[in-house]
């Protein structure tokens, strides 16, 4: 019990013992005066110890369940109100909003797996895992021997990113792009913000490559590096046999052994959706039901809130290494909104080409990404809820604001020589509020804990 619920009790107990004695005085009185002077007394002192009494009984009461409230285990209280919780958590103003969409079969909300799916050439063992991490935190991987994977990809620090606006690479050269997480980026099923790469193998041949991240001139050179390491000759033994050879590819399958492993399935959504009631605050469940009803699901879908995720992440079933079907880039920015040149994003048009209209992006994944600031493929973003605007004002059409009127949009149809109205999703600033509520829930417990650390 805290400091203030303690003082509080002993002021109501002191209270309570006031008032007993009082009525104690009083019906004393009375008595006294009724076996003294007969007829003289006149019953008041009586009846007001009567009703005296009763408050004090029912003071007493409030403050028992007070006193239960606040020192029985959380456990034993909160499911009580479990059901009241969710009455209560939607607004009287959400009468006047659409009903959820719903296909020929609701959405199906799932938590993420407690394992990565592995491709069958390149199977998950202890000893992989074990080189690959030592790969991942090596910066003679580098042409000037000063920069790793995990310089653009913080894992001790719980973020996954290196918090920059785009990445720094070897002689203090900055790229064009912002680096995305490495947090669950194994089920992922394109890699790089263009989509470019088919799997983490392929992808984590990448950087080592790249002129401005680490500068390597081949990936014979990187492997070079690594014969040259004495270091490393047991664990590769350990990791592909006896003086397998030491060679790029395998290089490469070691990182992504590793990164395999760097899996958040323990946010409070994970728990939630496990069957946790009270995970989510009464503003993240509001924000999860806007998520559905606004069409973030629409590209934002699955267990790892990304349509460029593998399928079949539901828990009980084997993670498949199968790409969804849906396509798994999108064009950003979708629709001309003010926050096109305050945020300069269409100078890099991504897998679009250089004479695109606008970029085209793999569809990134959210997991984690209260901790991944800043946004964007061009990191040009600060805040998490500018973000939830940015996109429900591009990618989906809505509007941001109170006035209803500014979520309708008129269409004229030159075929048909037609008119028809289209209302858009109209969101307001509490309801930005509440997809951002419901965003930070998908954070790792475990990282929460080493980003506070810091």
């Amino acid at each position: 019990m805290s400091a203030e619920n303690l003082g509080f009790l002993l002021i109501g107990i002191a209270a309570v013992i006031l008032g007993a004695t009082i009525i104690v005085m009083l019906v004393r009185s009375e008595l006294a005066a009724a076996s003294g002077n007969v007829g003289k007394s006149s019953g008041g002192k009586l009846v007001l110890a009567v009703a005296l009494g009763m408050g004090v009984i029912a003071f007493s009461f409030k403050l028992a369940v007070f006193t239960l409230m606040t020192t029985l285990p959380r456990q034993t209280i909160t499911p009580l109100m479990v059901e009241r919780h969710f009455a209560e958590i939607v607004p009287a103003s959400w009468s006047t909003m659409p009903e959820i969409p719903q296909k020929d079969e609701p959405y199906v909300w799932q938590a993420l797996p407690l394992a990565a799916p592995a491709p069958a050439d390149n199977p998950t063992t202890p000893e992989k895992v074990a080189l690959g991490r030592q790969l991942f935190y090596d910066a003679n991987l580098s042409q000037t021997r000063d920069v790793s994977c995990a310089s653009c990809h913080d894992v001790d620090g719980g973020t996954g990113v290196d918090s920059r606006r785009t990445s720094k690479g070897i002689r203090g050269q900055m790229g064009g792009r912002n680096a995305p997480t490495v947090w669950n980026a194994a089920f992922q099923a394109v890699l790089f913000w263009d989509g470019r790469s088919p799997s983490l193998e392929d992808q984590a041949k990448g950087p080592p490559l790249n002129p401005i991240e680490m500068g390597m001139a081949s990936g014979e050179a990187v492997a070079q590096r690594v014969r040259d390491d004495a270091a490393y000759r047991q664990p590769f033994d350990r990791a592909f046999g006896k003086n397998a050879p030491i060679t790029f590819d395998r290089v490469a399958q070691a990182i992504a052994a590793y990164e395999r492993t760097l899996i958040t399935p323990d946010a409070p959504y994970d728990r939630f959706v496990r069957g946790d009631r009270l995970a989510l605050t009464p503003a993240q469940l509001r924000g999860m039901a806007l998520f559905q009803s606004t069409g973030c699901i629409s590209c934002h879908s699955g267990a790892n809130f990304s349509g460029a995720s593998f399928v079949n992440l539901k828990d009980g079933d084997p993670p498949a290494a199968v790409a969804t079907d849906n396509g798994h880039l999108r064009m950003f920015p979708g629709n001309d909104t003010p926050y096109v040149q305050r945020y300069n994003l269409v100078a890099d048009k991504g897998a679009g080409g250089r004479d695109a209209d606008r970029g085209v992006w793999r569809i990134p994944s959210l997991r984690n990404v209260a901790l991944t600031g800043p946004y964007l493929h061009n990191g040009s973003v600060d805040k998490l809820e500018e973000v939830v605007r940015i996109m429900a004002m591009s990618q989906l059409g809505a509007s941001v604001g109170t006035d209803t009127h500014q979520g309708r949009m008129v269409f004229w149809s030159q075929d048909d020589r037609s008119v028809s109205k289209v209302d858009r999703p109209v969101l307001s600033d509490g309801d930005v509020q509440d997809i951002a509520a419901f965003l930070k829930s998908l954070t790792s417990d475990a990282l929460a804990k080493k980003v506070a650390a810091r």
